[in-house]
């Protein structure tokens, strides 16, 4: 799960008037921060320079036209200053975060990865190419030729070592995506380990230790292989070429991957950071592998991969990253798809959880080439030149609503929450129109609403009976909580006196809606919003800031509120795996994805086989009956969901946005932008 901050950035249109050329080398020559250096290389970076901006009018005696050239300070660097806040982890087997996305794309590959902006399609890239036995058998050849930047090369071993490595640690990225596909989920239940399916056998078989039935001693076992990793050694090659378990290597090129169940969606669960392959000597070098245990060194350190970049600076507490282009990158003269092409950029340097202030400065000042700003704060940028003079789509990238949900919970296992009648009455009590309308720029609506728990990113799957959304319907709600008062024995009390519910009973006591904390402006907007909604049918609701810590606690119905404002955000796409189930499965209860604690028995049935089916239109038919029992109960209010956009200079090309990886600085570019009116 992800939090509600939603990364994403509009434009603002900024007008040029230049009156003297002394004026135009002022403004070149200014700078508010100094630009970081770092010790591994001698190559200057600089960011010191700002936009450059001329005008020429010739007049007629009819037409005057007027002409706006952008180009880079540096055409050697690109600033990102977009991300709002630092990854929580440089190690792709920890991070776990939306902003970790973009960093994670430029250093780390998999064997197979999205196609640019498709996220419906994959590509291969560590992979040449790749078989599908029956959706369960996987065989990936891999490309010869690839190196890390120490030299060491990648084969079918290191394919082995990167995903055992990754399910080993248990950190978010392997539990969360590899579960009942890669490692047993009951065996993790029972003994706390997630292993690898198969490995405790092929440890015995091989070596004749007692591990078939224990995974205590498994997983030290792995944990001392992976940490002392020899693709040589004679024992470790048995263990990993024995068949019947997740990772199989077949030769030294050739890999199989074996899930527990076949699974249609698998290639896009590998294809984002969780499935990168990864240096074992340089992780051995740097504190091996534990189980359970992050890599301290890595996660704050970080570690080269396969990708086109090369991480050359940390600044404390991830303030500022610098990347540059891997001059031995394995991929420069081959023919690779764009997404694995050598950098065109040699510097990135990327400014985390900079203020408002500085990020629409160092856009306005061309000293930063992606940028974001909030809907309420778009004209700071939009409003000023040359961004109000050049056409909106030229620096502002908006990538409409991308897949995911946003709403308010409410807990089927505690009271008054528990009841149906209550859940309805609450989702015809807010006023959606009036949501939507906090996202209005200019007249245009920068969000969508739809109803979840899956979204219209997946054509059949997406509310399939097309039902009709949830309606802001006061006297239908309130017709709704009359009824839930007498089946709970409480009442309300409308604001102008009115009770609703079993009069004889107690008085309904104030309901805490959980938000986290620090709120976003459009956030305060639409709590406000729901607040006053919900007391016009007599509901006393107040608004509760958390820090993101305490949600870790939400793991049982009793500890979970009874209403939260939050959001699910799937890692890769799938439509059931991703998005209707975590939000309505009770074995993703609490803060693992169902908030509203959802069991249903006839869903928890479908859920043991749904994900696995592997006819779409069965397993779409069986989402409709979803679909429909999930309406009537009404666990949850669907919000509007943003826009995910950026601020991107005009002259940046190659801007290439997928919601699962983030953006590609190799494969963006620089070339000078010129508009005439």
């Amino acid at each position: 799960m992800k939090s509600r901050g939603i990364s994403g950035t509009l434009i603002a249109i900024i007008v040029v008037v230049i009156i003297i050329i002394a004026a135009i080398a002022a403004i070149m020559l200014t700078s508010h921060k100094t630009t970081p250096t770092t010790t591994t290389t001698t190559t200057p970076i600089t960011t010191t320079s700002s936009m450059i901006a001329t005008t020429t009018t010739t007049t007629t005696s009819v037409v005057t036209t007027t002409s706006i050239t952008l180009s880079p300070p540096n055409s050697t660097t690109l600033t990102d200053v977009a991300q709002t806040a630092p990854p929580d982890a440089l190690d792709p087997a920890t991070g776990f975060y939306v902003q970790d996305g973009p960093l994670f794309t430029a250093l780390f590959q998999e064997l197979v990865e999205f196609n640019g902006s498709n996220y419906h399609e994959v590509v291969p890239v560590i992979a040449q190419n790749y078989t599908n036995i029956s959706y369960q058998h996987w065989i990936f050849y891999i490309r010869q030729g690839i190196t890390f930047p120490d030299g060491v090369q990648v084969n079918a071993s290191t394919v082995w070592f990167s995903f055992y490595r990754t399910i080993l640690m248990g950190q978010g990225p392997g539990v969360a995506n590899y579960i009942e596909l890669l490692f047993n989920a009951t065996v993790y239940a029972q003994t706390g380990y997630a292993i690898p399916w198969g490995v405790n056998y092929a440890i015995q078989n091989v070596t004749g230790l007692p591990t078939a039935n224990n995974y205590n001693l498994t997983a030290k076992i792995l944990a001392s292989i992976l940490s002392n990793f020899n693709a040589n050694n004679a024992t470790i090659q048995k263990i990993m070429s024995y068949p019947n378990q997740a990772v199989v290597v077949l030769g030294p090129y050739e890999v199989e991957i074996n899930t527990l169940e076949p699974y249609r969606f698998f290639l896009f669960d590998i294809a984002s950071w969780w499935g990168a392959i990864v240096n074992p000597v340089y992780v051995d070098e740097h504190g091996g592998v534990q189980p359970n245990t992050p890599n301290s060194y890595i996660d704050e350190n970080g570690m080269n991969g396969t990708g086109p970049y090369l991480l050359i600076h940390v600044a404390p507490g991830f303030s500022t990253i610098v990347l540059e282009a891997n001059p031995h990158y394995w991929a420069i003269g081959k023919n690779v798809p764009a997404v694995a092409e050598p950098a065109h950029i040699k510097y990135i340097i990327i400014d985390y959880g900079l203020s408002h202030t500085d990020r629409v400065e160092d856009f306005l000042k061309n000293q930063a080439q992606i940028s974001y700003v909030s809907i309420p704060y778009l004209s700071q940028i939009l409003g000023q030149s040359p961004y109000n003079t050049i056409p909106m789509n030229a620096s502002f990238r908006n990538f409409g609503a991308t897949p995911g949900v946003l709403y308010i919970s409410m807990n089927m296992m505690q009271f008054p929450t528990n009841i149906t009648d209550f859940r309805l009455a609450v989702v015809h009590a807010i006023n959606y129109q009036q949501l939507l309308q906090i996202f209005s720029y200019n007249g245009k609506i920068l969000a969508q609403e739809y109803l979840g728990p899956i979204s219209p990113q997946f054509p059949g799957y997406y509310n399939p009976d097309n039902l009709t959304p949830y309606q802001y319907n006061p006297g239908l709600a309130m017709k709704y909580l009359n009824e839930a008062g007498y089946q709970g024995d409480f009442y309300v009390v409308l604001p102008n006196g009115t009770i609703l519910g079993n009069p004889n009973g107690q008085e309904l006591p104030t309901i805490n809606i959980y938000a986290l904390a620090p709120v976003t402006p459009l956030e305060q907007d639409e709590l406000e919003i729901i607040t006053q909604d919900l007391q016009q049918i007599g509901l006393s609701v107040s608004v509760k800031y958390v820090l993101p810590s305490v949600t870790d606690g939400w793991t049982t119905p009793s500890g979970t509120p009874l209403m939260v404002d939050l959001g699910w955000f799937p890692n890769w796409p799938d439509p059931v795996f991703q998005q209707l189930m975590p939000l309505t499965d009770v074995q993703f209860g609490g803060i693992s994805g169902n908030l509203a604690w959802v069991n249903i028995s006839t869903l928890q049935q479908m859920y043991q086989t749904l994900p696995f089916i592997t006819n779409a239109t069965e397993q779409e038919q069986l989402v409709a009956k979803a679909y429909q029992i999930i309406y009537n109960e009404a666990p949850y209010a669907w919000l509007p969901f943003p826009d995910t956009y950026y601020f991107v200079q005009p002259y940046v090309q190659g801007f290439t946005y997928n919601p699962y990886v983030g953006y590609f600085y190799n494969m963006m570019y620089y070339s000078t932008y010129t508009y005439s009116t």
